[in-house]
C-alpha cells in the first residue's frame, strides 16, 4: 500500500513539475516574443481613404513608431468602404501576433454596434484596446452669406424663424450625423440630416445654401474659418480647441448638456499576447507624447491623448453607451 501511495505521490509531483515547466516555457517564449517585437514590418489597417483624418493620424504615428523600432517598417494599409466596416472585419480576422493592427475610430467601435442589426465583427470580443491616440472635437460651421449668426444663440433664434433646419453630414451613421441630433435636443430644434458622400460635397451644400450648418472636424473647419469662408459658431469639446482658440465651446454658450467628440486609437486582434499589447501601448504612448509628433497632431486639429490600454477600453465601452442612446433616439439603422 505504501509503495502504491509512494508511486502515486511521485507521479503527482512529476506531473506538477512538468506543468510548471510548460507554463514557464510558454511564459518565457511569450516574454522573448515581446522583447524581440517587432522583428518584421507591422501593418496598420485604416478604414478610410488617404488624406482623411484617420489616415493622417496613422501615417504620422507609423513614422514615429518606425523610428523608435530601429526604422522597422510600419505600413499603413488603407481599406476604405462601408464606413470602416471592411477594414474592421479584416483586422478582426488577422493573425493575433501583433503584426496587424487597426487605427480604429468611434464609428467602427462605439457607434456601429447600435446602428447595425448585424456586424461582421464584435468590437467588444474581437479587439483588444491598445491606446487611444487622439480625440477630435467638432465645430458647428455656417456660411455667413446665407446664415446671419455669430454664435449658437443667434443661430437658434434665426433657425426658429425659418421653415426648417437642414444639417449636412459626411455620411449616415457618422458621429457628425448623430451629433446634429444631439445638438437639436440641446437647443430644442428638430434638424433634418442631409447625408453627403464626402466633405467636399457637404461643404458645397453649405456654400450653396442647401443646408444651414454642419458639424465638421477641427482640421477641416480651421482653414475655412481662418480664410473667412465659413463662420465657426461653437465647438463640441469640454474646452476650446487649440486650433481655433477664439471659438467658444457650445457648453460655454449656455448649453451645458452638449459635449461630444470622436477619437482614433490603435486596437489589435483580441488574442494578441498581453505582453505584446503592453509593449505596443507603451511605445505608442511614448511616440504620441514626443514633442515633434504631438505638435504635428495638434497642428492637424487633434487633441493628443496617448492613453493606457485600460483607459482606452473604458472610453470605448462608455462611448458605446452614449452613442447607443443617440442612435436609438433617431431610430436609425444602417442595414
Amino acid at each position: 500500500m505504501n509503495t502504491v501511495a509512494s508511486l502515486a505521490r511521485r507521479h503527482a509531483l512529476l506531473t506538477a513539475a512538468c506543468t510548471l515547466c510548460a507554463v514557464m516555457s510558454v511564459g518565457a517564449q511569450a516574454q522573448t516574443a515581446a522583447q524581440g517585437y517587432p522583428n518584421r514590418p507591422v501593418r496598420v489597417i485604416v478604414g478610410f481613404p488617404a488624406g482623411t483624418g484617420p489616415d493622417i493620424v496613422a501615417r504620422l504615428l507609423a513614422q514615429k513608431l518606425s523610428e523608435g523600432w530601429g526604422n522597422m517598417g510600419v505600413i499603413v494599409d488603407n481599406k476604405p468602404g462601408a464606413g470602416g466596416l471592411i477594414a474592421a472585419s479584416e483586422a478582426a480576422r488577422a493573425a493575433p501576433d501583433g503584426y496587424t493592427l487597426m487605427l480604429g475610430e468611434t464609428g467602427q467601435l462605439s457607434i456601429a454596434p447600435s446602428s447595425y442589426n448585424k456586424l461582421p465583427y464584435d468590437p467588444a470580443k474581437d479587439f483588444a484596446a491598445v491606446s487611444q491616440v487622439v480625440s477630435a472635437d467638432f465645430v458647428l460651421l455656417v456660411n455667413p452669406q446665407k446664415v446671419p449668426a455669430k454664435n449658437v444663440k443667434e443661430f437658434v433664434s434665426w433657425t426658429q424663424q425659418q421653415k426648417g433646419l437642414f444639417m449636412a453630414t459626411f455620411g449616415a451613421g457618422t458621429p457628425g450625423h448623430f451629433g446634429a441630433f444631439m445638438f437639436g435636443d440641446a437647443v430644442k430644434l428638430k434638424p433634418e440630416a442631409v447625408h453627403y458622400k464626402n466633405t467636399g460635397d457637404a461643404l458645397g451644400g453649405l456654400f450653396s445654401g442647401d443646408v444651414q450648418g454642419v458639424f465638421a472636424s477641427v482640421g477641416l473647419a480651421a482653414p475655412n474659418v481662418k480664410a473667412s469662408k465659413l463662420v465657426a459658431l461653437g465647438s463640441t469639446g469640454a474646452t476650446r480647441t487649440g486650433a481655433l482658440p477664439d471659438v467658444p465651446t457650445i457648453k460655454e454658450q449656455g448649453y451645458s448638456n452638449l459635449e461630444f467628440s470622436s477619437w482614433f486609437g490603435i486596437v489589435a486582434p483580441s488574442k494578441v499576447p498581453a505582453d505584446i499589447l503592453a509593449k505596443l501601448s507603451a511605445d505608442i504612448q511614448k511616440a504620441v507624447k514626443s514633442p515633434d509628433l504631438k505638435a504635428k497632431l495638434e497642428e492637424s486639429g487633434f487633441r493628443v491623448t496617448g492613453t493606457s490600454r485600460e483607459e482606452f477600453a473604458r472610453t470605448i465601452a462608455a462611448d458605446t453607451v452614449t452613442w447607443g442612446k443617440a442612435v436609438a433616439a433617431t431610430g436609425f439603422k444602417a442595414d
